[in-house]
């Protein structure tokens, strides 16, 4: 992932693409997205292959008269090259494909399989759309699912006694609150009774603060942000020392993804709703991460030529056309993106079906943990 200084844009931050369909994709989800399923040579192979990046110390190297000027990114973007679309559908069948034969190999060892249990409060659509997929993806890997549907109405007690019950059950590996909870309710209280063991959304308090302090390494990373950056180094997109900006700094996927990025050594800008000029700091991005829940808040001219853009929104629109009366769109308005960018991310079909892949994973990584301690 080390990078030199002075190279053109075109071979420092965007490197050789992988294929869709090709073989590397088994030995990159175990070396990048499970903890258990890889066989690492080297101590300096597991640093640089992780998904929580190399653990290098801040030594700072004055500048002198000896050292060349640096390149400025996008100096060597060739204008006239497609841009690189990244596909997540494709990225994420073959993790689900790779989990899928782990879970198998799991059920014929120790006769078990991993368990996951989501709890769903009220009747938002958007909601209850999500917790369909996840169960879905569940489904088709073998992964065993469970839902507990509670009301809008129901209190903030009656939730952490859900939470209680799952953290008990031996057969659930992973317990997931589907946000966001009703206004009402106290999410942190909430989301910190579930057990950090079974916490495979990565939102627990420990979770979090252990993605923050590096070396620590948290149990479970969010799956959006794990999602994200694993995109990111799936196409051999260079991150350390690169600027990348986070649009949104929500507990689910700006903050997380900012801490991750931070951690691959890039240098990190938050832009949010009281940024009073968030075009203009997103237009000096190598690399913008866009979480914002805002259908095409990122126009052209929020990005540089060359930039690396990842869209995480997955936003409704109206549309009568359209089997269900609505589509979805992203955080960046494609159309215009797509002109300037070097590599995008689709919606849909780009971020969304990896954040599922991602929390498989960890269902699979928590499941794994308990089936060998009670070996």
């Amino acid at each position: 992932m080390r990078g030199a200084g002075g190279r053109a844009f075109t071979s420092s931050l965007l490197k050789k693409k992988l294929a869709p369909n090709s073989s590397s994709y088994s030995s990159l989800f175990s070396r990048l997205f499970g903890r258990f399923h890889a066989t690492v040579d080297t101590e300096a192979e597991k640093r640089s292959s992780s998904i929580l990046g190399p653990d290098l110390p801040d030594i700072w190297t004055p500048l002198s008269s000896t050292v060349p000027p640096c390149t400025l990114p996008g100096g060597g973007v060739n204008h006239d090259a497609p841009p690189t679309i990244i596909d997540g559908k494709s990225i994420a069948e073959e993790i689900r494909s790779e989990i899928s034969k782990t879970v198998r190999n799991l059920k014929s060892s120790y006769g078990k399989v991993p368990g996951l249990a989501v709890i769903l409060v009220g009747q938002r659509r958007d909601s209850q759309s999500y917790v369909r997929y996840k169960i879905k993806a569940c489904n088709e890997v073998g992964i065993r699912s469970l839902v507990a549907q509670l009301p809008d109405s129901c209190s903030d007690e009656e939730v952490v006694e859900s939470v209680k019950i799952f953290n008990e059950d031996p057969s659930v590996h992973g317990i997931l609150v589907q946000l966001p909870l009703p206004q009402h309710m106290d999410e942190e209280r909430i989301l910190g009774a579930i057990s950090i063991e079974k916490d495979v959304d990565g939102f627990h308090p420990l979770n979090v603060g252990n993605l923050a302090l590096r070396p620590r390494k948290p149990l479970f990373i969010p799956c959006a942000a794990k999602a994200c950056v694993g995109l990111l180094l799936q196409y051999r997109i260079e991150l350390m020392g690169k600027h990348a900006v986070v649009i949104g700094r929500s507990k689910v996927v700006g903050l997380p993804t900012s801490l991750l990025l931070q951690r691959h050594h890039a240098t990190v800008s938050i832009v949010h709703a009281y940024t009073p000029n968030p075009e203009e700091i997103t237009r000096e991005a190598d690399i913008v991460i866009s979480a914002a829940g805002v259908a095409n808040l990122v126009r052209g001219s929020w990005l540089k030529r060359g930039a690396v853009v990842i869209d995480v929104g997955t936003n409704p629109i109206e549309d009568s056309d359209s089997e269900h009366g609505y589509r979805l769109t992203g955080d960046v308005h494609f159309d215009e993106a797509v002109k300037l960018a070097s590599a995008i991310t689709p919606v849909p079909g780009g971020v969304g079906p990896v954040t599922i892949a991602m929390l498989l994973s960890n269902t699979l990584d928590a499941a794994t943990d308990a089936f060998r301690s009670s070996a």
